[in-house]
């Protein structure tokens, strides 16, 4: 695996931990009045940098901010938050996945394939 994508992975986890810390927030204040949830970008940073050199990807820094006010009666919605709850672990399950496989492939070519 190229160092570009090994950049990119690790950047993609980063910013998805941040979505996973974000979301278990969001979720514990549910009930809260006035409560202003937690949003975390960096896809668009990410995939922007993809396009260019490993300083690019390594100036990316996911970003966490609070949404805008909700209109009036408008409230947080647990089953949104727990369905990018389990779409952030989906996909930082698959990229570790994808390191671990790629670590095997070097293990095995290390070794001699034993």
């Amino acid at each position: 695996m190229d160092q570009i994508s090994v950049a990119l992975i690790h950047k993609a986890l980063d910013g998805l931990s941040m979505r996973a810390v974000a979301t278990a927030e969001n979720v514990a204040n549910v009930g809260t009045e006035g409560y202003r949830p937690w949003i975390v970008s960096f896809e668009t940073a990410l995939k922007s940098a993809a396009q260019g050199t490993l300083a690019d990807i390594g100036n990316v820094r996911p970003g966490m901010a609070r949404a805008p006010a909700a209109a009036f009666g408008e409230q947080l919605r647990v089953d949104m938050e727990l369905a990018t709850a389990s779409e952030t672990a989906l996909r930082y399950s698959a990229l570790l996945d994808v390191l671990g496989r790629q670590m095997q492939i070097s293990r095995a070519s290390v070794m001699g394939g034993q």
